[in-house]
């Protein structure tokens, strides 16, 4: 009987290495990624049936890669590990693409737990948000702010923020240095940044990149 086929996805190589001693019992760890845009190559040729991923991932973010995987495979199952306890990011991610939540000081076996309830097409939050998200919507509550920015402006955002030079942006981007300026400076225009530290904290304040 063929194991449950896994892609995991995270910067952190001591984080990786744990990850595929503890999941490789029971499953099979078909390929490990470092960065959001190897994730987006590796994952169609791989095509495994649960892709771990963590949201902090530089080059281009666990957010922004979830929904493009969403769209590139459909039928794959995401299950976000990550540091952050935001949980209108978690509603987010939960909402549009992942089908779990769970957080990097969780215990091992909850990610086993995780990718068996996703494997049966369910969905799994960690207690502690899942709490916090039932209250919000026995509440009513809805975030007050609507994320404006265009997945390209994301990308570039993300980019600059990681120390980039504009010439190396394009160049990941495929596009011309000219195009990566315009976004910049629409960006700077459109939410009142002033200097590139403006550029970083926003990206930070809008989970495009972890705090430092």
């Amino acid at each position: 009987m063929r194991k449950p086929q896994i892609l995991l996805a995270d910067d952190h190589t001591l984080i990786v290495e744990a990850f595929t001693k503890l999941l490789e019992p029971e499953f099979e760890v078909v390929g490990t990624v470092a960065d959001g845009r190897a994730l987006l190559s590796a994952a169609p040729r791989l095509n495994p049936d649960v892709i771990v991923i963590d949201l902090g991932m530089p080059l281009l973010n666990g957010m922004d890669a979830g929904k493009e995987l969403k769209r590139l495979l459909p039928h794959t199952k995401v299950v976000v590990v990550t540091m952050s306890e935001d949980y209108d990011l978690a509603s987010e991610a939960l909402r549009d693409w992942a089908s779990a939540y769970l957080l990097k000081k969780s215990g091992g076996s909850e990610l086993v737990k995780a990718i068996r309830e996703v494997l049966k097409g369910k969905t799994y939050v960690t207690a502690k948000l899942a709490q916090r998200m039932l209250e919000d919507f026995v509440r009513g509550r809805r975030p007050d702010h609507v994320k404006a920015l265009t997945p390209r402006q994301r990308e570039v955002l993300q980019l600059l923020a990681e120390g980039r030079r504009m010439k190396e942006v394009a160049a990941i981007l495929n596009v011309a240095a000219r195009t990566v300026a315009f976004h910049k400076y629409r960006i700077m225009e459109e939410y009142g940044l002033k200097t590139n530290s403006d550029l970083v904290r926003f990206a930070i304040r809008e989970h495009i990149v972890a705090r430092p």
